[in-house]
């Protein structure tokens, strides 16, 4: 996958805690994530599954659609990864 303007949602499991980031290589950072190579909040909270994830043009739309999204409900987010993911699988594999 090339370096694209990207803003994933990554779980610690079905309906656990959330984390939205955004990022210009979507595999090398779940890596990142998965292997637990930064302190923070998915490494306190293990939210490592990718379960929603949209490409964007420019990494100013990525950052502006996270901003949103940073905002919305709980409710809201869950629908929007249950819309594309109803199962929650962890959707790395298909980046690959």
């Amino acid at each position: 996958m090339q370096k694209q303007p990207t803003l994933y949602i990554l779980a610690s499991y079905k309906d656990g805690t959330l984390y939205i980031g955004v990022t210009s290589n979507l595999v090398k950072r779940v890596y990142e994530h998965k292997n637990v190579l930064a302190d923070g909040f998915t490494k306190q909270y293990g939210v490592h599954l990718l379960v929603y994830y949209e490409m964007h043009t420019t990494m100013e739309d990525a950052i502006l659609r996270e901003k949103q999204m940073k905002k919305w409900k709980r409710e809201y987010k869950i629908n929007l990864i249950e819309k594309e993911n109803v199962n929650w699988d962890d959707l790395y594999s298909d980046i690959l």
